[in-house]
């Protein structure tokens, strides 16, 4: 064979390594809708709802080919921006999705088994996504970049590659920002060079928590709880998310054993959600050990000024007595309080009546703004027949008793005092 014809085979060969390398390993649906410009101004809850499908898809292939599904998650990652970048992102709505989407793709990405050379070119397209992103859609992938390396040696190596520029930036720009700051942080972190990441950490311009948190993990790894607790405290800075450092201590001194001091000190910070119930279920996960009633009632002791906003936790918990209590000690919503008086109507009458007269003892004394007459009728209708209901001796006529006492008291809302009389 000539050298030309070797030549001509070479290349031959080559391509079809390249052709083989670009095919993905499954034919993905949800390729089809992450079009470039796919989406508009305002599809916002569409795009959403494409990411859940295609996170969907991509965990169904992950447990018969964990490869394959990493390498979806790259795919997705790569055509985020290029199909959002028109979309209204205002509401915050699609940013929390995709977080929520990225994050898992994230963690799919490093289950996969791969060998060096294939996370060699995972890692180089994860590279251009993320210099391609517009609006850091892929930011816990940069914050990550250490763990997605794979190995400290190539962790390492990346980090050498970043650290000229980072100190550049930080030693002669005032308010400049390198995009890769966060990945030569975590690179030197899973690299294991500790000393080396919190004396670059200490030539930071600001303190600012999405640096120092390397350096609080960094500390850990060292073994020292105590400072990385300590070095923890130090890093809010003034727009620093009070839950996230919170959920970082917590984290590490749960990963101490000291369960307790995790507890006592960061629990109800780290798990704050959106709503109390939400709060209080996932402080109730992350501590399987204690009783949901102690966790509840040491959530109300620390709001000690508005502890009715915990009355849907009890209620929904199933500690009536309790949310009962609640109901009096400040005020309520309004629809909170008949919905749960209606709810329990027919299977506890007791605490209908107390939700119920605690809803026209709120309403008496002016709390709500939008109330209707119907409201005050159905609280009064409701707590007279929770009365009847629990047929015991005095409580109708007391429950009768007040109900008067309100609709003839000069200290009663006008127009409840109104409506009671009516």
């Amino acid at each position: 064979m000539s050298a030309d014809a070797r030549q001509d085979k070479s290349r031959v060969a080559v391509y079809d390594a390249y052709q083989t390398m670009k095919q993905p390993r499954h034919k993905w649906t949800f390729r089809s809708r992450f079009r470039a410009n796919a989406y508009g101004w305002s599809a916002s809850k569409l795009a959403a709802q494409r990411l859940k499908e295609a996170l969907s898809e991509i965990k169904a292939v992950k447990r018969k080919d964990p490869v394959a599904a990493g390498e979806g998650a790259i795919i997705l990652m790569e055509r985020i921006w290029p199909a959002f970048a028109h979309i209204d992102t205002s509401s915050g709505a699609l940013g929390s999705a995709t977080d929520k989407t990225v994050h898992e793709l994230t963690e799919i990405i490093l289950a996969a088994p791969v060998d060096d050379t294939e996370r060699e070119q995972w890692l180089d397209r994860l590279q251009q996504a993320t210099t391609d992103d517009g609006v850091d859609y892929l930011g816990e992938v940069r914050e990550r970049w250490g763990e997605l390396c794979g190995s400290a040696e190539r962790a390492s190596r990346a980090a050498d590659e970043l650290l000229p520029t980072v100190r550049f930036v930080w030693e002669r720009s005032t308010g400049g920002y390198f995009g890769g700051t966060p990945s030569c942080l975590s690179c030197l972190l899973a690299a294991g060079r500790y000393q080396e990441l919190l004396d670059l950490i200490e030539d930071a311009p600001f303190v600012w928590w999405h640096y120092r948190q390397y350096g609080v993990y960094a500390l850990e790894a060292m073994g020292k709880i105590d400072e990385a607790i300590e070095y923890a405290e130090q890093s809010r800075g003034l727009n620093d998310p009070p839950a996230l450092i919170a959920r970082a201590c917590e984290g590490i001194l749960l990963r101490a054993g000291r369960v307790e001091e995790a507890y006592e000190r960061y629990a109800r910070d780290a798990h704050q959600a959106g709503t109390y119930l939400a709060t209080c279920r996932s402080i109730i996960r992350a501590y399987p050990h204690k009783e949901p009633r102690t966790i509840l009632q040491d959530c109300i002791d620390g709001t000690p000024f508005e502890p009715g906003k915990w009355f849907a936790a009890a209620r929904t918990l199933g500690f009536l007595d309790l949310a009962a209590e609640l109901a009096f000690r400040s005020p309520v919503n309004i629809a909170t309080l008949l919905r749960a008086a209606r709810d329990f109507s027919d299977k506890n009458p007791t605490f209908t009546r107390s939700a119920a007269t605690a809803a026209l003892h709120w309403m008496s004394q002016g709390q709500y703004y939008e109330i209707t007459g119907l409201d005050v009728l159905q609280a009064r209708k409701l707590a007279l027949d929770a009365a009847q209901a629990e047929d015991e001796e005095g409580i109708q006529e007391e429950t009768s008793r007040y109900i008067a006492q309100l609709a003839e008291s000069d200290a009663t809302d006008e127009f409840v005092r109104k409506i009671l009389r009516g």
